[in-house]
């Protein structure tokens, strides 16, 4: 389906949604993101909100696509992109999330010697990447059975890449599923791969690095490599929602 600019980039918000994420204690996020490439931002929806988005998963009419993992070699598993216009919660997420995490892009551009600076409201962006024709919406719901799991990866859709995103599990662990852990993953120079295992409640999110990220070295920073994944899913099933603030081609 092909985006409509002006929904595409309508500013949606929700009051309740707007002041959960204000009180996130984002001092705390900030630190952990510059120490880990990562943080947790725990309760950041309710039970009821997280079976209402999984529960979307069966109904066509909200997604653009549909990607089979083992037929891209991507894993075992899969998910669909939502179309435009986003579901309401979504649409309230992205610019809120946004509008705290850009100052933290910023300041890890300016780190890593990168031009690029991103504007304070996600609208602004998105007129960004829509006039490079990245139109398409990114965000995404992913569903995983027993036996599936998600290879490391980097979501990356064109030239205009926000460097932070955020996935918020839906289902709960050790009752609707076993398994399933979100892994990190950074190569920094000339140094073995380090993981991160995250553990998550149901609600709870992660805000990590896309592609790179600023680290602190004795001639000054430089740049490490992320990826991230799902391990395999031992039991039941397992329902997230990826939140990417680029659009794509």
């Amino acid at each position: 389906m092909k985006a409509n600019a002006k929904t595409a980039i309508r500013p949606v918000s929700s009051p309740d949604i707007v002041t959960r994420v204000d009180a996130i204690d984002w001092t705390q996020a900030a630190g952990d993101l510059d120490a880990q490439g990562c943080a947790v931002l725990g309760g950041l929806l309710t039970s009821d909100e997280c079976r209402a988005l999984s529960a979307l998963y069966g109904d066509d009419a909200h997604f653009r696509s549909r990607i089979v993992m083992g037929s891209h070699g991507f894993g075992r598993g899969e998910y669909k992109y939502f179309c435009y216009p986003l579901p309401d919660l979504i649409a309230g997420l992205r610019p809120a999330l946004y509008g705290r995490l850009y100052d933290i892009a910023n300041h890890w551009n300016e780190a890593m010697g990168i031009d690029i600076r991103y504007p304070d409201r996600h609208e602004a962006f998105l007129k960004r990447c829509h006039a490079a024709g990245q139109t398409r919406p990114t965000p995404l719901l992913l569903q995983y059975g027993a036996g599936d799991y998600n290879c490391l990866h980097q979501d990356l859709y064109g030239e205009h890449v926000f460097p932070l995103q955020v996935a918020i599990l839906l289902s709960e662990p050790g009752r609707d599923f076993t398994g399933g852990e979100f892994v990190l993953t950074e190569q920094r120079p000339r140094m073995q791969s380090r993981p991160e295992v995250v553990p998550l409640g149901q609600g709870d999110a992660v805000a990590f690095a896309v592609h790179h990220r600023p680290v602190q070295g004795t001639r000054g920073f430089y740049r490490v490599n992320l990826r991230h994944g799902v391990s395999r899913i031992r039991s039941g099933h397992r329902h997230t929602v990826g939140v990417i603030f680029h659009d794509a081609k």
